[in-house]
């Protein structure tokens, strides 16, 4: 047998088995894989998601911004037409609260608190600005008298807003109807109120003209959470910060006010009213992603890596797996932009996105497809603009700003529209495209479009106003040199008051409406016509060639007015009108002009009425007439400057003296060079222009109120003369101001007495009877001046209730000399004492005269051979 030669057994050698690890290596390697995958999937949709809601918040951002802008330009668009309404015609308590309803500003102004106007009164102690009218009066008491002189910084912000015209805005503050606990979320917005007439431009034009000042309160927390939409509080946290004056006016969540602000934010700068606004905005999330919108992605990837997993290990159902996986994803993914599409639908804003190769709208919001149409998607962005040259800055592919630029858009449907647009180029998942975001403001430009309407025509005949009117024939007076001849025709109604009268001020209205018509009908073609105010017009006549041919356009307006009758109700009136014209002088000035054509139309009234008269230098009616209207602009002068002074002529007693000194008030009047004028040069002029009622209560509240200063006899004076008007008598409160003036100088009535004129008395008897009787039951006296200069009164003296007659100084001075002034004073001296009356005798300037008085019996005389009139007491400091 065979053998190992060692005698050692060698055991038999076995292969090992290939190891069962390598499948499961395969396996947990693709698990890797999948799982690497998975996150780099999450992190992708994630920054997918951190830019999808970054673009919604720029959108919510915009939307805010342009929300705030327009609630503030609603707010000036409301100061603008209060400032509209002064410059118009002036506004009034009425007024004022007619144009807060009309424009329903309660409503439309969210946080509105308060409207007011500061009314600009100069005294002593400087120039104060009380409020004096306040919408609505509910809830806003405490505003009234409030003088913005007390407050700094208001009053700067008044000072500067009259300069520059512009609106300016306070910082916040608390209100004054608040309580002292309540936050101060107030602000106050400012604009200038200027004087009747053409928008001042220059800055000492506008203080001249500056009457006060229109404010609004309101409080910024309501108007912000008024614009701030629900939707957008839960995304955004708005913070507004006033940069002047270092303060918050507003915050949206001041919980998180100290919060870290991570993720998304935009800070902007906002101009209102004169002060920087920074508007800041930033994710309310902090840029904290709703960790649920990655759970369903990162669930799928780590299943698909399993799947993954097991198909590398049993290659059995993978493709089916993967497919679901992916379609996951796709869902995910879709359902991210349909997420943001849903956001801007919210949005009122109209929101587009169009093509930047072609132009094509790829997007419309909602707002977008209701306003433009439902067709808008798939059409041209250019073909919305209805301005050429803003589709060719759309179709050059150049930079424009488009930043709130207003254009007017039409719809699909053909429906024009003004809007304010921006637009911006945006990059989409690589692809240029513009992004338009537009805002109808057709409201807005309606409203302006109607102020200006009324900024420049009448309400009633809805001709141009006289302010309106001025201004074209200021710019047709700076063409007048390179123009065919032009003419201003001035027409004044005749006998219009006694329309207003009889039939009522109804009836005035609708006269004034059909008159507007038939003028309207008889001019030419580009002849403009105006109504300047009561029942005056104003013509400015084209291409007349010269006074003949403006003579012609008058005369058809004047015939053609005399030629309608008017019918009111069972009554019937003719109309007639008087025309005063001149042609436009390049060398003149517009109140040179308006003066001129004034003058004539006077002149056609003297002459008769119901005719044309045109301007003259040479006249010489024209010439007094002109003195006279210069004489009543420094009457104007002299009351607002106060320039009247007091004299005093004393009327001594023929007999015994009884009871104390007693005088007549006259009046003179200190010029611009400080000399003394008469009454004679003044007085005929404010008779003619209807200023003797305002120089006659001038004169009664000055010598009631210094009752005791007017005589050096102090409280021994025994009587004061007052002469009155015949526009002061037919002012029927004009007797209720003079018993109050009494009460409150506790003023003896039987130390006044008052003078009327015999011609006076004579044409308004009853009237004045009613006028003299009044004053006579309060205890004063009344004096029947300028007595004899017409006898056939005589008959009336029996129905006067009067204390005093004074003989007319032109039958006193020729006493001595003419025996019919002999016998027509002793008739006045006898006819007064059978009715126990007090005979006074003007003009005495001789001892001779004095001597016939008392042999006739007058009781009093007066003139420069008894005494001179001199200052009162309490002007002989001036």
């Amino acid at each position: 047998m065979d053998s190992d030669p060692s005698g050692v057994d060698v055991p038999e050698r076995r292969r090992l088995p290939r190891s069962a690890s390598g499948p499961w290596v395969t396996s947990l390697l693709a698990l890797l894989a999948g799982l690497a995958l998975t996150a780099a999937l999450v992190g992708w949709q994630r920054g997918r998601a951190e830019d999808d809601r970054a673009r919604q918040l720029d959108a919510l951002a915009e939307g805010q911004m342009r929300a705030l802008q327009a609630q503030m330009q609603e707010y000036e668009l409301a100061l603008r037409a209060l400032q509209a309404g002064f410059l118009g015609h002036g506004v009034d308590a009425q007024t004022f609260e007619r144009i807060f309803r009309g424009l329903e500003m309660a409503r439309r102004l969210p946080g509105l608190q308060a409207v007011v106007f500061s009314e600009r009164r100069e005294g002593p102690d400087g120039t104060s600005y009380p409020t004096t009218l306040v919408a609505p009066r509910q809830g806003n008491e405490a505003v009234f008298g409030l003088d913005v002189r007390q407050q700094p910084a208001n009053l700067a912000a008044l000072e500067i807003s009259r300069d520059a015209d512009r609106p300016m805005l306070s910082a916040p503050f608390r209100l004054v109807q608040d309580a002292p606990s309540h936050p101060p979320d107030g602000l106050l917005l400012r604009l200038p109120a200027y004087s009747p007439g053409a928008m001042p431009t220059t800055v000492a034009e506008r203080r001249q003209r500056f009457v006060g000042s229109l404010a609004m309160s309101f409080r910024i927390s309501r108007l912000a959470s008024e614009s701030f939409h629900p939707d957008w509080r839960r995304s955004l946290h708005l913070r507004i910060d006033d940069v002047d004056s270092r303060t918050v006016v507003y915050d949206s969540s001041p919980e998180q006010a100290g919060d870290r602000v991570d993720g998304w934010h935009d800070v902007r700068l906002m101009a209102v009213g004169g002060r920087q606004w920074r508007v800041t905005l930033h994710d309310a999330q902090h840029g904290v992603l709703d960790a649920r919108d990655g759970l369903p992605l990162l669930i799928a990837g780590i299943a698909g890596s399993i799947v993954f997993a097991l198909w590398a290990a049993a290659l059995a159902g993978s493709r089916r797996r993967a497919m679901e996986v992916g379609e996951a994803m796709s869902r995910r993914y879709r359902e991210s932009e349909e997420r943001f599409r849903a956001v801007n639908e919210l949005l009122p804003a109209l929101v587009l996105l169009a093509r930047e190769a072609d132009g094509r709208i790829v997007y419309a919001n909602q707002a977008a497809r209701i306003r433009l149409g439902e067709g808008v998607d798939g059409a041209r962005l250019d073909a919305l603009f209805e301005d050429p040259h803003r589709r060719a800055e759309l179709l050059d592919g150049e930079e424009h700003n488009w930043e709130n630029a207003e254009a007017m858009l039409r719809s699909t449907n053909g429906d024009r529209f003004w809007a304010s647009v921006s637009i911006s180029r945006v990059s989409i998942n690589g692809r240029r495209k513009r992004l338009v975001v537009a805002s109808d403001i057709s409201h807005q430009r309606q409203l302006t479009e109607l102020l200006s309407y009324q900024a420049s025509h009448d309400a009633l005949t809805e001709l141009y106003n006289r302010r309106e009117f001025e201004r074209r024939v200021e710019r047709t007076l700076a063409h007048a040199a390179d123009t065919p001849a032009c003419a201003l025709l001035y027409v004044d109604l005749d006998q219009f008051k006694l329309i207003n009268d009889t039939s009522g001020h109804a009836a005035g209205d609708q006269l004034l409406t059909q008159l507007a018509q038939v003028m309207r009908e008889q001019l030419r073609g580009g002849d403009i016509l105006a109504r300047l105010g009561g029942d005056e017009f104003g013509v400015l006549a084209y291409n007349v060639q010269d006074e003949a041919g403006a003579r012609l356009v008058a005369e058809r307006l004047r015939q053609h007015i005399d030629g309608y009758t008017f019918v009111w109700e069972r009554a019937s009136y003719g109309i007639t009108a008087s025309i005063g014209g001149v042609l436009l002088d390049p060398s003149s000035s517009l109140k040179e002009l308006f003066a001129q054509a004034d003058t004539a139309c006077y002149m056609a009234k003297e002459a008769g009425r119901n005719r044309v008269h045109f301007f003259s230098a040479s006249d010489d009616a024209t010439a007094k007439r002109r003195s006279e209207m210069e004489w009543a602009h420094r009457l104007r002068w002299a009351l607002e400057e106060d320039r009247l002074r007091l004299y005093y002529q004393e009327v001594h007693p023929l007999g015994a003296l009884s009871g104390g000194p007693k005088i007549e008030l006259l009046l003179r009047l200190v010029d611009e060079d400080d000399r003394l004028v008469p009454p004679g040069a003044f007085i005929p002029a404010a008779e003619r222009y209807g200023m003797m009622p305002a120089i006659d209560r001038w004169v009664v509240d000055t010598a009631l109120a210094n009752m005791d200063r007017l005589h050096p006899a102090a409280e021994g004076l025994g009587l004061v003369a007052i002469n009155l008007s015949g526009g002061t008598i037919e002012d029927e409160s004009f007797v209720e101001h003079i018993l109050e003036l009494i009460r409150r100088h506790d003023v003896d009535p039987r130390r006044l007495c008052f003078e009327i004129t015999e011609t006076l008395a004579v044409r308004n008897l009853a009237q004045v009877s009613r006028f003299m009787g009044e004053l006579r039951k309060a205890g004063c006296r009344i004096s029947l001046d300028d007595f004899g200069v017409g006898m056939s009164s005589f008959g009336y003296l029996k129905n006067l209730p009067i204390d005093v007659i004074k003989i007319d100084g032109s039958f006193v001075q020729d006493l001595t000399s003419d025996p019919m002034s002999q016998a027509i004073v002793r008739a006045v001296t006898d006819i007064g004492h059978q009715r126990g009356l007090q005979v006074v005798a003007e003009w005495v300037d001789s001892e001779a005269i004095i001597r016939a008085l008392r042999e006739v019996g007058v009781d009093h005389a007066q003139g420069f051979a008894l005494h001179r009139p001199e200052p009162v007491v309490m002007h002989r400091q001036t």
